[in-house]
């Protein structure tokens, strides 16, 4: 993970979070299968190939390729838009949310779904350099990697002790927000997706607020 300055290492968290609270929504809703984690829906998919479960399977392609084409319109807006690129990319984020609610409005099913994950995949692209993404906030396994090698450099006396912390807050930010999810879809349904719409029209206002000022990227 390239870190930032903290502002923008909070935005990280809170994406985490809003991708755990998709998450959660997407699994609640379809039994099984995620709108972040594409690597649980690849072990739907081969499970379902290999099992001759054809639904399942197709269902699992649909939303990694939705996810795909996600991370490929961010790419897109934010080379289209290098001045404004994470706010141009969290709009898109936030468009993606706000069909998703209308379509499970009115007609609740596989295509809001769909919509679900092409917006996780968009979201990957809010951090980025060079055209690489820098911080993943729906990778956790990387993010738990990443903590587990910090910390144990930070015990073998690497002089950045503390360097660790900010992948446990993107790991527990993604949880968090998994909780909350679980907790949103049991009372309203299909109608907590527009708590996400709102949470990430919200987060589009702080980056386009804070990509405003100067911010300092440090390599590891």
């Amino acid at each position: 993970m390239q870190r930032t300055d903290p502002p923008f290492i909070a935005v990280a968290i809170a994406l985490a979070a809003l991708a755990g609270f998709v998450d959660a929504l997407a699994f609640t809703s379809l039994g099984g299968f995620f709108a972040s984690f594409m690597s649980g829906n690849s072990t739907r998919l081969g499970v379902g190939l290999a099992t001759g479960a054809g639904g399942d399977a197709m269902t699992a392609g649909a939303l990694i390729l939705s996810f795909v084409s996600g991370v490929i319109l961010a790419t897109v807006i934010a080379r289209a838009r290098p001045a404004e690129d994470k706010a141009m990319v969290m709009l898109a984020v936030t468009g993606l949310l706000i069909a998703a609610a209308l379509v499970g409005s009115f007609a609740p099913g596989p295509v809001a779904l769909l919509l679900l994950a092409a917006a996780m995949g968009t979201e990957n692209g809010v951090f980025h350099r060079d055209g690489e993404v820098t911080i993943g906030v729906t990778y956790l396994t990387g993010s738990l990697v990443r903590m587990a090698q910090r910390l144990a450099g930070a015990l073998m006396g690497d002089a950045d002790r503390w360097a660790w912390v900010p992948y446990l807050l993107l790991w527990a930010g993604f949880v968090a927000g998994v909780v909350l999810g679980v907790g949103a879809h049991l009372r309203w349904g299909w109608g907590a997706l527009w708590l996400a719409a709102a949470a990430s029209a919200a987060l589009t206002i702080l980056v386009r607020r804070l990509a405003k000022g100067p911010v300092l990227v440090a390599v590891h």
